[in-house]
């Protein structure tokens, strides 16, 4: 659970700006897409969800188990219609996605239509010195995760790009990342100077 503060002056001011639309975080496995969502969803004050644990909780089996035993087309599937759910409210929530959820033309237009997409974008070696700390990523099961990981990128950073904002994920406090999603939203949405 997220613990919530209550929003300060500039907080409320982006929380004004969002409306009700919510703040879609994207990016590569390893991002830390969950890690600053959580903590950008506190000092907002808004719910924290990620659409790999809501996926999970639904299927009653890990992301690794499904991809297993449906195959991925079958978890894109849900991925899509976990998403469109969780931005089909009323209420703005923190959203964390999986690494291909971005990919699909139709969540891409939800999240275009009820939310701001954050590009966490995080270098190759950033990214495979936090992947290889978990063993739950299906995509990198394969003789060469180091190519894998290097294919998706030049797949997906092309359709990431058309993310709001981009913000570098890099080895730095969360604190420091959270500071320039904050920044990078409010020049997006209220064209604030950070």
């Amino acid at each position: 659970m997220t613990t919530k503060t209550a929003p300060g002056e500039r907080e409320r001011a982006l929380l004004a700006a969002l409306g009700a639309r919510s703040v879609v975080l994207i990016g590569m496995m390893g991002a830390g897409k969950s890690a600053v969502g959580k903590r950008l969803a506190g000092r907002l004050g808004l719910a924290f969800h990620d659409a790999d644990a809501e996926i999970e909780a639904a299927a009653q089996k890990t992301i690794s188990e499904i991809f297993a035993e449906e195959g991925e087309p079958f978890f894109r599937d849900k991925e899509r219609r976990v998403i469109a759910r969780l931005l089909d409210g009323q209420t703005p929530i923190v959203l964390a996605t999986g690494g291909g959820a971005f990919m699909n033309e139709e969540t891409r237009g939800n999240i275009r239509e009820h939310g701001v997409s954050v590009w966490l974008r995080a270098d190759f070696d950033v990214l495979m010195r936090r992947v290889r700390r978990k063993a739950n990523r299906p995509l990198l099961k394969t003789a060469d995760p180091e190519a894998t990981l290097r294919g998706l990128m030049d797949l997906r950073y092309p359709v990431y790009a058309q993310a709001d904002v981009t913000v570098h994920s890099r080895d730095v406090a969360h604190d420091v990342v959270i500071e320039e999603v904050t920044a990078a939203l409010e020049a997006h949405l209220v064209g604030a100077t950070a």
